[in-house]
């Protein structure tokens, strides 16, 4: 029996529609991720784990692609890029700061007192305020923050009290705040290239320095500092962003996969990190440093005016809050 061309013709189209619907379903988004750790960071690890739940949610439709070691740009780079549209995500902290000022509260020496304080900030009101002005200013969305290790003052005497300093030489990056809360705790902070801090330690040009346990062990500074003053006088966070253009031309059911995804990832980071921290502990302790417990809120106090006076309008009044808790 001859099929009428009519029906031919209907069954033809529905048949080229399965096919393209079908294609439309399979085909993937593919979302370029640099940063600027390295592979054994545990922000690289957790960017990649980020990924792979996304990739999971969404049945293979959204994939992303991992570009640790700067290898897709530098920070203001990726966060220019974004803002363009030829970067989809990146990992960055205070550096957005130079849109949204109020980015600057991700890094304020003494201003929070453990870690919890910090989670509590982050995740609540005051972190919500920065949030939204990040995506307002910087058209840069935060969805999910990973913890830094706290920065810790090397030295080859034990300091315990801001008494102790007494005029100690030490190496501070180039940040006027660093340098004036050093100032205000008694010590002669020095402004120096981080690739030249050993040798200056070696040779004497310098008593001390501050950094993460991980760059202290990774610089071996241990070969030139007997301790690690536990001053943790600055607690920070940093975001995994998604461009404003890009989360934008997700559908709803996409946005809150990438929002469960970057859950999943920042559940993922802050166990490594915590590993991360006490196996840096326990290596720096066998190969010959002591830890000092300090007197924190005595350096907090004694640096609290300095700080003040290096941060904004806008954000000092969230300072003094924080100070006062």
């Amino acid at each position: 029996m001859k099929i009428p061309k009519r029906i031919v013709t209907l069954i033809a189209a529905g048949l080229a529609a399965q096919v393209i619907s079908g294609a439309a379903f399979a085909q993937e988004l593919t979302l370029k991720l640099g940063h600027l750790a390295n592979e054994e960071n545990p922000w690289h690890l957790a960017a990649v784990k980020f990924g792979d739940e996304l990739s999971a949610l969404t049945d293979g439709r959204i994939v992303v692609e991992v570009f640790p070691n700067e290898s897709l740009g530098k920070e203001i780079d990726l966060i220019n890029g974004m803002q363009l549209g030829t970067v989809d995500m990146t990992i960055t902290g205070e550096s957005l700061q130079n849109w949204a000022p109020m980015a600057a509260l991700l890094a304020v020496p003494y201003a929070y007192k453990s870690l919890e304080h910090m989670d509590w900030v982050a995740s609540g009101e005051i972190g919500d305020q920065i949030k939204a002005q990040i995506i307002e200013r910087a058209q840069v969305r935060p969805i999910a923050f990973f913890a830094r290790g706290p920065r810790n003052l090397t030295s080859n005497r034990a300091i315990s009290n801001p008494g102790k300093l007494d005029g100690l030489k030490m190496r501070v990056p180039n940040v006027p705040l660093f340098v004036d809360v050093w100032k205000a705790l008694g010590a002669q902070p020095t402004p120096m290239a981080f690739s030249e801090v050993f040798t200056s330690l070696q040779n004497g040009t310098i008593g001390a320095q501050e950094n993460p346990l991980a760059l202290i062990k990774s610089a071996n500074f241990n070969e030139v500092q007997k301790f690690v003053n536990l001053t943790q006088h600055v607690r920070s966070w940093i975001y995994l962003t998604i461009a404003e253009s890009t989360w934008q031309d997700l559908s709803a059911e996409d946005q809150a996969a990438v929002m469960e995804a970057a859950s999943r990832a920042q559940a993922y980071e802050r166990g490594l990190f915590l590993d991360s921290i006490a196996a840096d502990r326990a290596d720096l302790e066998a190969k010959g440093m002591t830890f000092v417990k300090v007197d924190g809120a005595a350096f907090a106090a004694q640096a609290k005016d300095a700080v003040l006076a290096n941060v904004n309008d806008e954000i000092r009044p969230i300072v003094e809050a924080l100070f006062a808790e």
